[in-house]
């Protein structure tokens, strides 16, 4: 059954497979985790160390779009 007000995205999204080999991956190759210690993490622990929580920019501004256009011209 799909909840009233669910965006469709979200539902989709949710059907998807987990993505265990891109989790596996960076949790012990790139983290460089022991198995351990990997598989004793929650997802919100997993998700820290793997830079989570770092705040997104804002964005690029017309005017900074504009400055770089400028300083770095298309031919």
């Amino acid at each position: 059954m799909i909840a009233a007000g669910v965006p469709d995205t979200a539902i989709e999204e949710a059907r998807r497979p987990f993505p265990w080999d891109a989790v596996m991956h960076a949790g012990l190759c790139l983290l460089r985790l022991p198995p351990r210690d990997f598989w004793a993490l929650t997802p919100v622990e997993f998700s820290a160390m793997a830079g989570g929580l770092r705040g997104r920019g804002a964005g690029l501004e017309k005017a900074g779009l504009d400055a770089l256009m400028r300083a770095f011209p298309d031919g």
